[in-house]
């Protein structure tokens, strides 16, 4: 079989052939299998057809060898692909299929039973992964302006949109992370998240098979695991959502002293750690920085551009920043009008360059209303700069609290709520109030036993302007997250309504 290995990442593998891409359940895969592997599926996905012509081809798969042999194998035979989260319930997945108008949806043996159902239905073909080996005689050519991948959004502001990325943009989005963060050809990361986001795709995947690494999976998570695979000694670097390290945190003071010697030995001799996908609490990366020695290197992203902003591999890693742009990364701050404002002025992030998003699938008026005029991508999330390091105060849509003529910012009194002693965890929203337009709730996860909500206002007006205090209180288990572990706000505001127990 000939190639034209028009793709840099694919052309790339080839002169990493014999070295480790992928460690996944005890097993570990070359590039060089990884490289026939996908070609094979590429050739059976076009079953005699010469160019996919940018079909969409969802796919269901465990992170690990299978994963990534589909997603390039997709990608090599012209198709767009079309990741599924194996977390969703069926009626996620079918919102996914019929939005994409998917050709056919690609799935390994483990999720067969579950999507049975679908299959019954006519509503979607699934091609078995087992069933695809057919080496084509040849691959077609791949523009770099083609459409790769479509990604959905968490749709908390209405139904999902799926942000279309071209071959070209991840070719920007990877370059400008593994020049940033200095990936090596003897990295190995150890991945941890969902294969539906661009911090597990392209921020450990895509990035450490361009660089000639190898990617880790542990499918499930489970701190014990993770720290067993530290103390193996071959992983020296970790990417991971703040919830992730909070729980890694909260399972090493269960270990006995030995135990906790080894791991943060093992710790202190990697190359770099990363968190992101939600705000990193100053506490949280405090204690990290205490059994491990790392100061975590905060960056930021989304799904529609990938990362943009990053605190520096070298250099001050500022604990509540995001840090500066990327390179190729244009960022400005803006007013409501799109105006460009001021340094130490909060504004809109908003965004340029080769890493941001090409269009929502087929939501020409939603693609349009997410740039201005001249071209800046609006992020929503709000900022300050400040002495040139970004950041962030909130989304605009939910950690912005307008209340009494103040705009509020909900991270802020969620950093020194974290402090108290009682809490250990909370989220805080604005609830609508005919006086004042919002009011601030915060919802508390008790360290222990029920704490007293009184004797917290009381101690907040010490820390915090009388704004800036919340007003009404809710007592929970945990708080409503998503899969990468952000609080999901809307689903917290939503308790505040329906649940008894506001103070």
């Amino acid at each position: 079989m000939s190639t034209t290995e028009s793709l840099p990442l694919i052309a790339r593998a080839q002169t990493y052939a014999g070295r480790t891409a992928i460690k996944c359940d005890g097993n570990s895969y070359s590039y060089r299998e990884l490289l026939d592997r996908s070609a094979a599926l590429a050739g059976a996905l076009l079953n005699g057809r010469g160019h996919l012509q940018e079909a969409r081809i969802a796919f269901l798969a465990a992170p690990g060898f299978e994963y990534a042999a589909i997603q390039w194998g997709i990608w090599r035979a012209g198709g767009i692909a079309v990741p599924l989260c194996e977390k969703h319930p069926l009626p996620s997945m079918e919102y996914v299929l019929e939005d994409t108008r998917a050709e056919t949806l690609v799935c390994t043996p483990e999720f067969e039973a579950f999507l049975g159902p679908l299959e019954a239905s006519g509503h979607i073909r699934i091609s078995r992964y087992a069933d695809l080996h057919t080496p084509a005689a040849q691959l077609p050519a791949i523009q770099a302006d083609g459409r790769a991948m479509i990604l959905y959004t968490s749709g908390t502001t209405g139904n999902p949109k799926g942000v279309v990325t071209t071959h070209s943009g991840l070719h920007a989005q990877i370059t400008a992370l593994t020049t940033s963060w200095q990936w090596q050809a003897e990295d190995e990361v150890l991945n941890v998240l969902p294969l539906h986001h661009v911090h597990g795709i392209v921020n450990m995947l895509c990035c450490a098979l361009w660089s000639g690494a190898c990617c880790h999976f542990l499918p499930k998570f489970h701190p014990q695991a993770v720290f067993d695979i530290f103390r193996a000694g071959h992983v020296n670097v970790f990417m991971a959502v703040p919830t992730i390290y909070y729980k890694l945190i909260a399972h090493y003071e269960t270990l006995s002293p030995k135990e906790q010697q080894a791991v943060s030995a093992r710790l202190r001799n990697f190359r770099l750690m990363v968190s992101g996908s939600a705000a990193l609490p100053v506490s949280v990366l405090e204690s990290w920085k205490t059994l491990s020695g790392h100061t975590l290197l905060e960056r930021y992203g989304m799904t529609e551009m990938g990362m943009a902003i990053s605190n520096p591999y070298e250099g001050a890693r500022r604990p509540g920043a995001i840090g500066i742009p990327l390179p190729g990364v244009s960022v400005r701050l803006a007013d409501e009008d799109d105006r460009e404002v001021p340094a130490g002025t909060p504004g809109e992030i908003q965004v340029k360059g080769a890493n941001v998003f090409t269009e929502y699938w087929e939501k020409p008026e939603a693609t349009q209303n997410s740039f201005t005029a001249d071209g800046w991508f609006r992020t929503g999330d709000i900022a300050v700069q400040e002495d040139g390091y970004y950041r962030i105060l909130g989304r605009n849509s939910v950690d912005i609290i307008k209340s009494g003529g103040y705009k509020i910012s909900a991270l802020e009194i969620e950093e020194v709520l974290r402090t108290h002693p009682e809490v250990a965890d909370c989220g805080v929203v604005g609830i609508p109030d005919l006086e004042w337009g919002e009011i601030i709730g915060a919802g508390l996860v008790p360290a222990a036993g029920s704490p007293d909500t009184e004797a917290i206002t009381a101690w907040l007006r010490d820390q915090l302007p009388s704004y800036k205090v919340p007003r009404k209180y809710l007592l929970l288990d945990q708080l409503p997250r998503n899969v990468l572990g952000k609080v999901t706000k809307n689903e917290l505001k939503a308790l505040f309504e329906t649940q008894q127990g506001g103070s």
